[in-house]
């Protein structure tokens, strides 16, 4: 779906004189979906199952206040202070100490803290990529990576784990990094198999490439156990248990938004030290350092052990919405659309049975019927794909999820399926 902003551009060439200059013309490529579903959220009159918004009610605000207020108090002048650029140092090691088990060992040097999930990606794109790079990039994709590095015109190499033509070495061979969301991949909701997940570790090592491991639904396993990450299998596969800090090729990326709450904005990439030196320079020019306060809320609430004890009741609120999503799906969609229910995270991906039916248009009549979802086409690097739309559960409750999908039906009734 085309950006609103190319008009704009336009316009300012009819200012009196016309001395300035255009914006830059990667704005022109962009798309309005991403905004499109925020702004719904102010709209009584739509249902959002468009964006991978959490459930606000499950924000622990009460326990926040409390953290933050004696975080004031203990560290005022530090937490209202500029931060150092690669994190608070006590987070970072915390941090470090999360993610090592029997396979990897973390230090500080393998942590920097960030902006949110999102600016882990950008700084990604900002020191691995010049004009036109490879990126192999786990398909359909996540669109906030691909607008996160828009910018700098990469090509992409798309993969899908599980194709039985798959070589994942030729596939990574070249690319200035490997992109994935193995943990319930967005915008698919698939979960990336175990032995998916070591021959794609293989293929890093291997090949010598970058392996950037989006995990920011990591924590939403409604089914079965959890599978080992990446980053772990990676140590494994290097043998050096007992080797610190981490130098193999897995590039971490994770973020509280889901697990506790968007608003704090704090996420983190785990990594090689020499990957997180090269991220903080980046990361100096983006926005200096992340906020102090929010650092020291999510050291203090992870001293807590706050999200772990939020977490059960979570999963179990996720859980039964995927369910009642899915069930409203077989009643109204059942004859027009394919689907599997997935095993964790947010989404549901379904695909139109007619391989003619459009869901950038039923996107449009969708909101015109009431109900926001979002098109595969901004999901896919070339923008052709347009059969299917990824559905979310854990925003709304049961029966506003079936009559989202009630009014969704009848917009693809509307394209004549």
């Amino acid at each position: 779906m085309a950006s609103d902003l190319a008009p704009a551009m336009d316009d300012r060439a009819k200012v009196p004189g016309g001395r300035r200059p255009p914006f830059a013309a990667w704005l022109s490529t962009t798309n309005d979906v991403t905004k499109t579903f925020l702004s719904v959220a102010e709209r009584a009159d739509v249902i959002n199952l468009a964006g991978g918004l959490p459930e606000p009610t499950t924000y622990p605000a009460e326990e926040l206040a409390g953290i933050a207020a004696e975080a004031l108090r203990k560290h005022g002048p530090e937490v209202l202070s500029y931060s150092q650029i690669d994190g608070l140092p006590a987070l970072r090691d915390r941090l470090a100490e999360r993610f090592s088990d029997e396979y990897v060992r973390l230090t500080r040097e393998n942590v920097i803290v960030t902006t949110a999930g999102m600016q882990a990606l950008d700084l990604i794109g900002k020191v691995l990529l010049e004009q036109g790079s490879v990126i192999a990039a786990h398909a359909p994709t996540y669109l906030g990576a691909i607008d996160a590095w828009r910018p700098r015109a990469p090509r992409y190499r798309p993969f899908t784990p599980g194709s039985n033509t798959l070589d994942y070495p030729t596939a990574f061979e070249g690319a200035s990094f490997v992109y994935t969301v193995p943990n319930f991949s967005n915008p698919s909701g698939k979960l990336v198999t175990h032995g998916q997940r070591v021959a794609m570790v293989e293929a890093a090592h291997q090949t010598g490439v970058w392996l950037v491991e989006d995990d920011p639904y990591g924590g939403l396993y409604y089914d079965g156990a959890p599978l080992p990450r990446l980053l772990s299998l990676s140590g494994k596969l290097m043998g050096e248990a007992d080797a610190e800090p981490y130098r193999g090729p897995v590039v971490y990326t994770g973020t509280l938004s889901k697990e506790v709450a968007p608003g704090l904005r704090v996420g983190w990439v785990v990594a090689a030290p020499e990957m997180i030196r090269a991220l903080t320079v980046a990361k100096q020019g983006s926005d200096m350092c992340t906020s102090g306060l929010s650092q020291r809320l999510v050291l203090d609430a992870m001293n807590a052990g706050l999200p772990e004890r939020i977490q059960p009741q979570i999963l179990a609120l996720y859980r039964a919405r995927r369910d009642a999503l899915c069930e409203a799906m077989e009643e109204h969609l059942g004859s027009l659309f394919a689907w599997e229910k997935p095993q964790g995270g947010m989404f549901v991906w379904a695909t139109a049975r007619n391989p003619s039916l459009d869901t950038d248009e039923l996107m449009r009549l969708g909101l015109e019927e009431g109900v926001c979802v979002t098109p595969s086409s901004v999901f896919d690097v070339t923008g052709e794909d347009r059969r299917a739309i990824r559905i979310n559960f854990t925003l709304n409750a049961p029966e506003r999820l079936h009559e989202g999908v009630r009014r969704l039906a009848a917009a693809v009734r509307r394209l004549g399926q």
